[in-house]
């Protein structure tokens, strides 16, 4: 019997070393071909992202429903899920030529320093949405609504600036897309007409001296945040993958871009022991 063990176990031996030369350390030759073992999976990842848009579209029929909007529960024919980043959405890119899967980062800006008082990462590709919750932000981060505020014509919506307007913030958000060489109408004079609509009524605003004053702050505010952060300073990726994560790391590069506006702010005695000397209005 000692023998006839010894022997089955040479053979043992001597059978996985030729199938080791033949097929590799630790495999048998009997497994999944790669292409096979890859489709498997993907096919796994197709059906859990079909659940998804599936679970996605039911929820947004049920929200339509309730606001008195038709809507099937069926995802729509152009409807996409991202396997690496799911929470990540196709987006148009800056220019509207393209498209590019991303996130949309969102930040307020203060009037005085450039400094940023909130800052948010959504996955909506459009602006519409972000006017309250990015209010609401600054009202949380500085402990009080701002006196004003401007936003372009992406976030403009009558309920956010009815909203808005009766909590005491004066509102400047065109409702219509206009070109920097776009000439604008002469300033109205006299009363508001009855009856006017609420974005008619933003049109006449906008085209008082005081509308258009208020509005072009944003080309030294806003805008050139965006401008310092992305060009200045490279940063045109996030690294990170979720919107959870993602929203922590916008947050850091707002963090430290605040960082650079509090240290000039500091050199230029404008800060002193941690207090402003001028308090800005956001």
């Amino acid at each position: 019997m000692e023998t006839e063990i010894r022997e089955l176990l040479q053979g043992a031996v001597a059978l996985d070393e030729e199938e080791d030369r033949r097929y590799g350390k630790d495999k048998r030759g009997d497994e999944l071909p790669a292409e096979l073992a890859f489709r498997e999976t993907r096919l796994k990842k197709i059906r859990e992202a079909r659940k998804t848009l599936e679970a996605e579209a039911k929820q947004e029929a049920e929200q339509a429903k309730k606001e008195g909007k038709q809507a099937t529960a069926i995802p729509s024919d152009k409807a996409q899920r991202n396997f690496t980043d799911p929470e990540s959405h196709i987006m148009p890119a800056p220019g509207g030529k393209h498209f590019e899967q991303a996130y949309n980062a969102q930040a307020a800006v203060d009037s005085a320093h450039q400094v940023i008082v909130a800052a948010e990462v959504t996955n909506e590709p459009s602006d519409k949405r972000q006017a309250k919750p990015m209010i609401e932000r600054v009202k949380d981060n500085t402990g009080k609504l701002p006196n004003q505020m401007s936003a372009d014509a992406g976030y403009f919506s009558g309920e956010a600036v009815q909203t808005l307007a009766s909590a005491g913030v004066d509102v400047y958000m065109p409702p219509d897309k206009t070109k920097h060489t776009s000439m604008l109408p002469p300033s109205p004079r006299g009363r508001i007409p009855r009856g006017l609509s609420l974005p008619d009524r933003m049109r006449r605003k906008l085209r008082t001296k005081k509308g258009q004053r208020c509005y072009s702050l944003r080309k030294q505010l806003s805008e050139p945040v965006f401008g310092q952060i992305k060009q200045a300073r490279g940063f045109r990726q996030f690294l990170l993958r979720g919107k959870e994560k993602v929203g922590h790391e916008w947050r850091i590069i707002c963090t430290g871009h605040n960082m650079l506006k509090l240290f000039r702010a500091w050199g230029e005695g404008l800060v002193t022991d941690g207090m402003t000397k001028v308090m800005p209005s956001v």
